[in-house]
């Protein structure tokens, strides 16, 4: 016997094929009798957790039918929440995302879905079901794509949280895509938002990013804690307390100083995050922030110094990090880069640390610091090692390490990185052993599958 394409049609052959009444069946599913007979007969809508447990004495995986359930139970049907609801968790549960996405995408004629498929994707953002809710914050953005309002603007900042990743190209798509809907957030979440768009803007080295999102972090953080602390209030919106905002703004001043070669504006910038007397009454929460922008503050002195052309401040450096093992690591990449504009010989530097010159997450006293932050680094420590010993006439050793800084330049889709390994391959390659060259030579092959291999003189500075 043929079976229809529906789920009573199914329950109707399964009957059929095992000689087994309605009662019976009742019983192995646990469902009344007169409640399964009036789903048979088209006269109730079958819930989820009926549809669950029809599925179950069928002796079929989980979601079997999920495929069936959303044009015959839910939209052919008449709209209930009460059956959407249940059946978006189940889909997510499952990860039966396709599902999922179709049944969302059929909400999106009624926009009086839109506050609870929102609501549903905050809770699964927060359970870090990130795929399941993209899902639905995209459907929410699209049902409210002609509106001004805040909840489209949390849908897009979501999204762009949500897509972020090892890929640059990507990454600069998300922050483009999100950009604009920045000031329509909540002003706490705004904070959170240039937080994470300059960590990201880092990496990406969009300077002119990073410090107009450093300066407007800056003022609305310093907005927000001179109203609360007059009025009292508190916000639980942001992820971290304001003043974290307020410090972190003077560290990217500070950066963007030093970036630029003006070490007496980074210094300035660096006491205003050392000492920031005007906290008052802090909490433990914010001791601990203190405490930790006061420790970056002493090392990136030691660090400006050593940037700045002073020899002498290496050591002090390398004192102060040793015992604070989360600065290590970003240390080595900033001693790497002094050692190779100054030719400073740090090989037994090098050699006391090596342990750090592997690829690992990093952490310091607030948390986990961003992946796009840490991967750019480490691409970056990878080349300045290569050219370090490059210089030191160590050749095979050095294009090794500028191979492998181009292998993570590929895997991040970094363009400035794969074109500063490639030209200083080309400048020194007759240098390089024959398995040197045959790496190379493959890399470049995967280089020229992105579509990105273009050489031009203004960018092989």
């Amino acid at each position: 016997m043929e079976t229809t394409a529906t789920i009573r049609g199914e329950i109707v052959a399964f009957l059929q094929n095992h000689h087994m009444t309605i009662n019976q069946f009742a019983r192995i599913s646990g469902i009344n009798s007169g409640t399964l007979s009036n789903i048979l007969n088209g006269n109730r809508p079958m819930s989820m957790h009926q549809l669950d447990r029809i599925t179950d004495a069928m002796g079929l995986e989980e979601g079997y039918f999920y495929d069936l359930y959303i044009p015959e139970c839910i939209f052919h049907a008449t709209p209930d929440w009460r059956r959407l609801g249940p059946f978006l968790l189940r889909c997510a549960e499952l990860g039966k995302l396709d599902c999922l996405h179709r049944a969302a995408r059929m909400t999106l004629e009624n926009i009086s879905y839109a506050p609870m498929l929102f609501d549903m994707a905050e809770a699964l953002f927060n359970e870090d079901k990130h795929k399941a809710a993209a899902l639905l914050y995209e459907s929410v953005a699209e049902c409210e794509k002609f509106q001004y309002s805040e909840r489209l603007a949390l849908c897009k900042y979501r999204l762009f949280v949500i897509g972020l990743g090892e890929n640059q190209e990507d990454n600069l798509q998300a922050a483009v895509y999100f950009e604009p809907y920045i000031d329509r957030l909540d002003d706490m979440y705004q904070l959170d938002a240039c937080h994470k768009l300059i960590n990201l803007n880092v990496s990406l080295q969009r300077w002119d990013k990073i410090e107009a999102l450093g300066k407007l972090m800056g003022k609305k953080a310093g907005i927000q804690y001179q109203q609360n602390r007059s009025t009292l209030r508190t916000y639980e919106l942001s992820e971290r307390p304001i003043i974290f905002y307020i410090l972190y703004s003077y560290l990217i001043q500070a950066y963007m100083y030093q970036e630029r070669g003006d070490y007496d504006n980074a210094f300035y910038y660096v006491s205003l995050y050392e000492k920031p007397d005007w906290i008052e009454n802090p909490s433990n929460e914010e001791l601990l922030i203190m405490e930790q922008f006061k420790e970056w503050a002493e090392a990136n002195r030691y660090m400006y110094g050593l940037m700045s052309g002073q020899p002498n401040a290496l050591n002090p450096y390398v004192d102060y990090v040793d015992s604070r093992e989360d600065e290590i690591f970003l240390a080595l990449c900033n001693i790497l880069i002094a050692a190779n504009r100054y030719q400073l010989h740090i090989d037994h530097i090098l050699d006391r640390y090596k342990e750090h010159l592997v690829y690992k997450t990093q952490q310091n006293q607030l948390g986990k610091v961003s992946d796009q932050v840490t991967l750019n680094r480490y691409t970056r420590l990878l080349a300045e090692l290569g050219i370090y010993y490059i210089n030191s006439k160590q050749f095979d050793r050095g294009l090794a390490y500028i191979l492998d800084s181009l292998e993570y330049s590929i895997r991040t889709k970094s363009d400035n990185g794969m074109l500063r390994c490639m030209g200083i391959f080309e400048q020194f390659r007759h240098f390089s052993s024959e398995d040197t060259q045959r790496r190379y030579t493959e890399l470049v092959q995967d280089v020229q599958k992105l579509s990105v291999y273009a050489w031009s003189p203004q960018v092989q500075n």
